[in-house]
This record gives structure tokens, C-alpha cells and sequence, in this order.
């Protein structure tokens, strides 16, 4: 099997979020593919294999299959763009189609996904405790405008909206207890926001389910967040912007585009650049 190393949603040409991406005649069976995540370490690899009108695609991290992953998504729409050129493909998950588009512009190659349907509610008060408890945050610390949640756009994700850009910073947690949590609780990431202003979010996502303690850049996070803000009537003007991954040292921009309709798929892009073999 070929693979190749994408970063997505990067920033200026660097930093973005590490992504394995296998493009094969048929997926391989599900222990290789368990086997070449795990090697590879990333937050997840993306295998892709052409099936009638579409491509199928599955995501797995170092320690498990993923329902979706938005930065393996975008990633994969970069491979799929330099074997076929610019376009639109259709993807086939194992819940649900979506697609990627991928474009060349001003010396970058872009892409953009659709994402699966969204949909959010008000978290269980035992599961908000236990988080709030996991990275030791007191009810002071959090932003009076938003809510927590618990948002789907392919994948289930606990929002945590915080005051504070410093106290973003400063984020910290127990991998083992955030993984057994986050397991319990059928989540793929908590996220930790600052909301600048009411278009632009810096932001934190705890991956300890995946064997990692934070993501660079998570797009299916940033798609469930469109969709929260779009159910909460935040004031998004039909765009936000997230950056992320600026306190590990790996810049990343993610961009959201918000349509109507509740529950309707939000599109998420960005850049993205090819990662050199060691």
C-alpha cells in the first residue's frame, strides 16, 4: 500500500493536523488497516477505495476506527485532487455520503467538505461534571453566551465555551482518565473554545479516545460547531473562523461555512500541504 502524509488545515504553509491517506483498487481488511494507523501515529489515517459512484472511505486512529474525521477528509481530498484533478468526489462512510472538493489557487490546494447532518442538545449534568472535573474548571471560567453542548456532525464532540484565551493556554488533563471518559461517553473529542468575537474561535480539542492528548486541527469538531452555533442562534453571519493548534506550536486555520436549515450539513475547508517522509 502507498501512503501519503497530508497536512490539513494549515496555516501560511505550515503546521495543519497529520493525516495518513491510503488511496487503493479495494480497502484492505480491517486489522491492516488498524495495524498501518497504528505504525503511522498520526491522529488518524484515511483508507479510500473506488465503489461504483463514489469513493469508499474508512478512518482509523492508533487505537480505533472513527465514525468520521473532518482533517483526514480534507486530507483526503488533496490525494484524490493530485490522482484526478480538481473536483468534487463523493464519499461513502460507514454511516453516511458526503463529499470533498479540492482546487488548486494561488500556489495552495485547497479543500472543502461536506459534512454529514448536525445535530446538538444540552449534555447530561453528570457527563459536563466529569469533564469539568477532568481539566479542572470551575463554573466562573465559563463563557456566559454559549452553553456546553454535545454536538454531532458525523461524530459526537462535548463543547466546553471558556472566558478566556488565557485559560484556553493553559489547557491540561489525564490522558488515561479524559480516554476513559471520553470512551464512556461514545465521544471522539471534548472541545475546549474562546470565542474572540462572535465570527472568530480559537480553540483546544481534547482526542484521548484516539491515543492522542490533542488534535491540531479537527474538522469535524469545527462542523459540529456550525451547526451548534446555527441551532443556538449564535450571530455567525453564515461564517466563522477557527484557529487551533496555536499552543502546541502547530498553527492551523479552519474555515466554516454555515448555511440554513437545522441539521443541514456544514462545510468546513482549508489548506493543506504534503508532509515529507523521514
Amino acid at each position: 500500500m502507498h501512503l501519503q502524509r497530508i497536512s490539513a488545515f494549515s496555516e501560511s504553509g505550515r503546521g495543519g493536523n497529520p493525516a495518513g491517506v491510503v488511496l487503493a483498487d479495494v480497502l484492505p481488511d480491517e486489522a491492516t488497516m488498524q495495524s498501518l494507523a497504528t505504525e503511522v501515529g498520526y491522529s488518524e489515517t484515511v483508507f479510500a477505495a473506488p465503489t461504483g459512484d463514489a469513493w469508499r472511505v474508512r478512518y482509523f486512529s492508533p487505537l480505533a476506527e472513527v465514525p468520521f474525521c473532518g482533517h483526514a477528509t480534507i486530507a483526503l481530498g488533496a490525494a484524490l485532487a493530485g490522482r484526478d484533478g480538481d473536483g468534487v468526489y463523493a464519499l461513502q462512510l460507514n454511516q453516511a455520503r458526503i463529499q470533498v472538493e479540492a482546487w488548486h489557487e494561488d500556489g495552495q490546494l485547497l479543500a472543502a467538505l461536506q459534512s454529514p447532518p448536525t445535530r446538538s442538545q444540552a449534555p447530561d449534568p453528570s457527563l459536563f461534571a466529569a469533564a469539568m472535573a477532568l481539566f479542572d474548571l470551575g463554573p466562573a471560567e465559563f463563557d456566559p453566551r454559549l452553553p456546553p453542548i454535545l454536538m454531532h456532525a458525523g461524530a459526537d464532540h462535548l463543547l466546553l465555551p471558556l472566558r478566556e484565551r488565557r485559560r484556553l493556554a493553559r489547557m491540561d488533563y489525564p490522558l488515561e482518565a479524559g480516554r476513559c471518559l471520553m470512551q464512556d461517553a461514545g465521544l471522539t473529542t471534548i472541545a475546549l473554545v474562546v470565542a474572540e468575537t462572535p465570527r472568530l474561535f480559537h480553540a483546544r480539542n481534547a482526542f484521548a479516545v484516539g491515543g492522542v492528548l490533542e488534535d491540531p486541527a479537527t474538522g469535524a469538531a469545527a462542523a459540529a460547531l456550525g451547526g451548534a452555533l446555527r441551532d443556538l442562534g449564535w450571530p455567525h453571519g453564515g461564517r466563522v473562523e477557527i484557529l487551533q493548534g496555536h499552543d502546541m506550536g502547530v498553527p492551523s486555520r479552519l474555515h466554516v461555512s454555515i448555511g440554513p436549515g437545522s441539521g443541514a450539513p456544514v462545510r468546513v475547508s482549508g489548506a493543506t500541504h504534503r508532509i515529507q517522509a523521514a
